[in-house]
């Protein structure tokens, strides 16, 4: 654990106290981590992330989500694998359309 010194006006200091008693028994430090926490969920830096792909064959034609080119019933198309983590590209849910990529997608979004 470490100090930090830091001046905050009064009515952030209200809104500190009001919060820390009401729902973190008086602890101002997770207080201060959960709105931390909260602000970054909000922002985008923290959510899904995609950590890789599954690979698909497909049982009938669908198209790919981030071209939207149609691929044929036999194509391989993509699945991501979704995981938490951190990246100004992070989504706040999984998606709960069907999400498959072509290669070609796929490879750009790896190279990025």
């Amino acid at each position: 654990m470490r100090r930090l010194n830091f001046t905050l006006d009064l009515d952030t200091i209200a809104l500190l106290e009001k919060l820390s008693t009401q729902y973190y028994a008086g602890n101002k430090s997770q207080t201060v981590r959960a709105a931390l926490e909260s602000l970054a969920a909000h922002i985008g830096h923290d959510g899904w992330v995609i950590t890789g792909y599954t690979p698909m064959q497909l049982d009938t034609k669908a198209a790919c989500h981030s071209c939207g080119t149609d691929h044929p019933e036999g194509d391989v198309l993509f699945r991501p694998v979704f995981e938490r983590g951190a990246s100004p590209e992070a989504l706040p849910h999984i998606p709960a359309e069907v999400w498959l990529d072509c290669s070609g997608c796929v490879e750009e979004r790896l190279m990025a």
